[in-house]
């Protein structure tokens, strides 16, 4: 794959990122929630650190993590321009692309968001308001998708969770996270593929 097919993949699905994130944040209350079926709901929440909701502790942490992902950019970055540039098969190209465009996707939200868009918190945030919510760096991440497949008391003779509530699949997330899981699960499943030219 080239460098230009490579960008294009990249813009496309930054684009479309963007566009669903913007599209939520400005028609959805925090926490309003559409069904689509009965296992797929629109949810709109906000991220305010890594994965699964998890947060840096500290008056610096977000900084920190806001900073570390752009540095991961670069690297990534870097790691696909030397991909293309040696000529690597398209499944390690095309895993890197998606995974560079969802840590930037994810990065866009955090440096951008809390300057650009004013509170979520019953009402609808409009876009370059005279009272954004946070600052630069500061931003949280707009998560949407939720599968909800299965949900009910586990079976009371599991350890440690039997007889609690559980859901499956209990995470929300975006096109971005789409994007990264997609290429770690390209890397993981296609490895020999992948890495055959490496």
């Amino acid at each position: 794959m080239s460098l230009q097919r490579a960008y294009l993949l990249i813009f496309i699905l930054l684009l479309v990122d963007q566009a669903s994130k913007i599209y939520i944040k400005t028609n959805f209350l925090l926490g309003q929630e559409v069904e689509v079926f009965s296992w797929f709901k629109i949810l709109f929440i906000e991220n305010e650190g890594m994965a699964w909701g998890v947060r840096i502790p500290g008056a610096y942490g977000k900084l920190f993590l806001t900073l570390f992902r752009i540095g991961a950019v670069v690297g990534i970055g870097y790691w696909l321009w030397d991909s293309i540039k040696k000529k690597s098969s398209n499944y390690l190209v095309v895993a890197i692309a998606l995974i560079l465009v969802g840590a930037f996707g994810n990065i866009l939200d955090s440096v951008f968001y809390g300057v650009v868009f004013n509170d979520s918190h019953q009402q609808l945030a409009t876009a370059f308001s005279d009272q954004p919510y946070g600052t630069w760096f500061h931003g949280k991440v707009v998560d949407m998708f939720y599968f909800p497949i299965w949900h009910g008391n586990l079976p009371s003779w599991l350890p440690i969770w039997g007889g609690k509530e559980f859901t499956f699949f209990n995470a929300i997330f975006n096109v971005a996270d789409m994007a990264i899981s997609t290429g770690v699960g390209i890397l993981i499943f296609f490895n020999k593929k992948a890495f055959q030219n490496s």
